[in-house]
């Protein structure tokens, strides 16, 4: 199958509706507009958020307040599994990890999560834990040290 060769299913496309043709469109005259008033005049209609004259919802939401969005950290998340390629007693550290090519980008740190299993025993330093990887590090005999 080449992208030139698909066809679309009958049905699935449809003409446009030419309006003010006249004979046999049935969409002449008035076009579908009515008779009067603002949307039946060219350039007519009104603006994205009008409601007719109540304040608009825009307008009744308040505007002030405090969002921490420009404070929060955003940290390169890794699971246990991905520990597994490193060798038994190895020490990871984040510089280590991007040397390798494990992470791309390490954020505002690194945080480990307890997903997957580990099978080695492990030195991992990063900035940040999950309860689950820091029991299944220690429960191996290896350390989950917080930079």
């Amino acid at each position: 199958m080449k992208l030139h060769t698909i066809k679309t299913p009958v049905g699935a496309t449809h003409s446009r509706k030419r309006k003010g043709q006249g004979i046999g469109s049935g969409q002449g005259k008035t076009a579908g507009r009515g008779y009067k008033g603002q949307n039946s005049r060219s350039g007519g209609g009104v603006r994205v958020g009008f409601e007719g004259g109540q304040t608009p919802l825009f307008r009744r939401i308040g505007k002030r307040g405090f969002s921490n969005a420009l404070f929060k950290k955003e940290y390169a998340v890794l699971n246990l599994s991905d520990l597994n390629k490193f060798d038994d007693g190895a020490v990871i550290t984040p510089e280590l990890l991007k040397e390798m090519g494990v992470l791309k980008k390490q954020l505002a740190g690194v945080k480990i999560l307890g997903n997957g299993t580990l099978e080695k025993k492990l030195t991992v330093k990063a900035h940040c834990f999950s309860e689950t990887a820091k029991e299944k590090i220690e429960k191996l005999g290896g350390k989950a040290e917080v930079i």
